[in-house]
């Protein structure tokens, strides 16, 4: 089969692609020869400034795979790709070490004052007072995601004396404890830390996860590093705590918008700043390139790739059946996950009605991209979901049943986390997913990219109260709906709303003396 590649790629990948396959390597080329040509090969190798649009991809009339040598695939059509049935592959763990190692270097920097001391010696200064640092031995390093690099940095950290603690709440406290991290909340990694490192994928849930209110409650002097993703720490807040000394110091990799023309870091002081190195290794850029080209060849041989980031293609007859059920598993995924607050051991999905007839297997995928999306870079697909579960400590059982009792089809999920059991089920009416059922409740809602659930005693006026609240707060509910376990017993109470009510305003319902308790679920996509 013809592999084209269009970007540079390390001589290792090369050679690996031409032991199986014709190569070309036409580097360089102008968009629209991409596209003249494109047509005539069965895989397309891209790195980051090609983009792999719509377009692109209809040209590629005899495309199988298109693989992206790094991380991201944001340059990827991954909609388009997989509506032409091209499997899209990326390189998500050549780059571990590099980008961990750089984390460290920015902490070292930053604790020693590296680069103001070299910029003074440079002037022809000799200023050794002004550049007295802080010995990391013995100092607490906060890390927020335990994925794979979050793992890395924990393992260094750890060889450097340095008491390590971290959140994730996908990872259990005997997975953490392997890795010789503490699991804490992300408070309290907040309020601990002498050093705060981010791992964590950009998502609705993530962008400016730190930010003014956050900083506050950091330990004054506290170090920032982010080598995963821009905008996880909202930039303009970091330069206003870093020019108040709240912030002792600031390593970041990775911006915004890239290059960071205007960035007010670049004008804040005690910063480390670098651009977007963290794969910028010889050994990584080997590493990415062997990655995405053994799986090139493995789906061009027929062989299912391990990180493929869209799902490969049903059956006509499967796909049909099951993909109005994808978006309803994958709601009921976020739905478990932020009621669950913590990592689930064990989730079980029921399918019965009309999908039960049918491979399961695309249903279990998109629960689990649906559950993991905030705590994983990974993109969770048939081939990956098992692992991917594995990985994290959840075990997945599946039940089919054609007695949809009532309905013509319902997914039901529950979850046990904590000794603690969280049910949520599901259909599908009209084309869209409805909401039928929370623990023992029943009910019937269309889910909303912003829900308020309040868990509380079934007393006269709490509603009441809780819409108050709402409103004086200039939050809109949409829809509702209540239910009790029986009269002034326990209730739950779901409501849809606008926007996202504000913490303070889930404070003062928290506080109310009928509340249990209270979550503020986001069911819009992440990504």
């Amino acid at each position: 089969m013809k592999i084209l590649v269009v970007e540079p790629l390390a001589a290792e990948g090369l050679t690996l692609l031409r032991q199986h396959h014709d190569v070309d390597e036409k580097l360089g080329l102008p968009r629209d020869e991409i596209i003249a040509i494109v047509g005539g090969y069965d895989a397309l190798v891209v790195r980051s400034q090609v983009k792999v649009d719509a377009e692109m991809i209809a040209a590629g009339t005899r495309l199988v795979v298109v693989g992206r040598a790094g991380v991201g695939v944001d340059n990827v059509d991954l909609e388009a790709a997989t509506r032409a049935g091209i499997t899209v592959v990326n390189a998500p763990t050549g780059n571990t070490i590099a980008a961990a190692e750089l984390t460290i270097a920015l902490l070292f920097g930053l604790a020693r004052k590296i680069a103001a001391a070299d910029a003074s010696m440079r002037r022809g200064e000799w200023k050794r007072s002004q550049f007295t640092g802080h010995e990391l031995r013995g100092k607490t390093l906060g890390i927020v995601g335990l994925g794979k690099i979050g793992q890395a940095i924990a393992m260094r950290a750890r060889a450097m004396q340095m008491t390590v603690i971290g959140s994730d709440p996908f990872v259990t406290p005997e997975q953490a404890a392997k890795m010789g991290v503490e699991l804490v909340s992300f408070e309290e990694v907040v309020t601990r830390a002498d050093a705060i490192t981010v791992h964590v994928p950009k998502t609705k849930a993530t962008t400016g996860l730190i930010n003014k209110a956050v900083m506050e409650r950091m330990k004054p002097g506290v170090l920032l590093l982010n080598v995963a993703r821009g905008g996880v720490i909202d930039e303009a807040d970091l330069a206003d705590a870093l020019r108040a000394g709240h912030v002792g110091g600031a390593g970041i990799d990775v911006y915004t918008a890239e290059p960071p023309t205007g960035n007010p870091l670049l004008e804040a002081p005690n910063t480390l700043l670098t651009p977007h190195l963290g794969a910028s290794t010889e050994e990584a850029q080997v590493a990415v390139s062997e990655e995405v080209a053994e799986q090139i060849v493995d789906i061009l041989d027929g062989r299912p790739a391990l990180y493929a980031v869209n799902a490969p293609l049903l059956t006509p007859e499967t796909a049909k059946a099951i993909a109005p059920f994808l978006p309803l598993a994958e709601t009921l995924g976020r739905f478990v996950a932020q009621m669950a607050r913590v990592a689930p051991r064990q989730l079980t999905l029921e399918v019965a009605g009309e999908p039960a007839a049918f491979d399961s297997q695309p249903l279990v995928a998109a629960l689990l991209r649906g559950l993991l999306e905030s705590a994983t870079t990974d993109r969770v697909n048939l081939v990956n979901a098992a692992t991917i579960a594995k990985s994290r400590g959840i075990t997945v059982v599946e039940r089919k049943t054609p007695d949809a009792g009532a309905f013509s089809s319902l997914l039901t999920v529950t979850a046990e986390a904590e000794g603690r059991t969280i049910t949520i089920a599901g259909t599908v009416r009209g084309g869209q997913p409805r909401l039928v059922r929370l623990d023992e409740h029943s009910m019937d809602l269309a889910p909303a990219d912003a829900m308020l659930i309040t868990h509380h005693r079934d007393r006269p006026g709490t509603v009441g109260r809780i819409g108050v609240m709402l409103g004086q707060a200039d939050v809109n509910i949409s829809s509702m709906t209540l239910a009790r376990s029986a009269p002034r017993a326990d209730a739950f109470m779901v409501l849809a709303l606008d926007d996202a009510p504000p913490d303070a305003v889930v404070d003062a319902i928290r506080a109310d003396d009928a509340v249990v308790d209270v979550w503020v679920v986001r069911l819009g996509h992440a990504r």
